[in-house]
């Protein structure tokens, strides 16, 4: 998967992205049938753990050395946390809001971090130094949630 080319990897990409508006509302859907938000949590990411179980079983391999294992950062196992954390805000908060703000929020302040992990190499990322043109993107991005988040 490494290899994809450019013409398959960024409609995907795409694609994904376009998919991830889709939560939140499904999210909330479902925290509405269940009540209790955390119950709606658990349950959405029941079919997650499922599929990516299946997958494993059926491509057990590569498996993780046990030097790759002592290498891995503490923070590393972390991202699906980060992840949880977002999926328990839109269950809880997109009704409210709306999927096109909290899309445009969550959208923005995912750039404007990103930046910031490029800009210094967060994570193990390689630095890409800020440009007048990110800065102008990153500008442009919170003008645009302003503008969906009031209208």
């Amino acid at each position: 998967m490494q290899n994809i080319s450019p013409v398959w990897l960024y409609p995907m990409i795409l694609a994904a992205g376009a998919l991830q508006a889709w939560g939140p509302p499904m999210n909330s859907a479902l925290r509405h049938a269940l009540e209790n938000p955390w119950l709606a949590s658990i349950v959405s990411f029941l079919p997650i753990v499922a599929v990516l179980a299946c997958l494993v079983m059926c491509f057990p391999s590569p498996l993780p050395s046990a030097k790759g294992l002592a290498m891995m950062p503490w923070w590393a196992p972390l991202g699906g946390l980060i992840g949880a954390f977002a999926v328990v805000a839109g269950l809880m908060f997109v009704s409210t809001v709306g999927a096109s703000a909290f899309a445009g929020l969550t959208i923005t302040a995912n750039i404007l971090m990103s930046l910031a992990i490029d800009r210094f190499g967060l994570f193990g990322m390689p630095v890409h130094e800020l440009s007048l043109g990110r800065l102008a993107g990153a500008a442009l991005m919170v003008a645009g949630i302003a503008l969906v988040s009031r209208f």
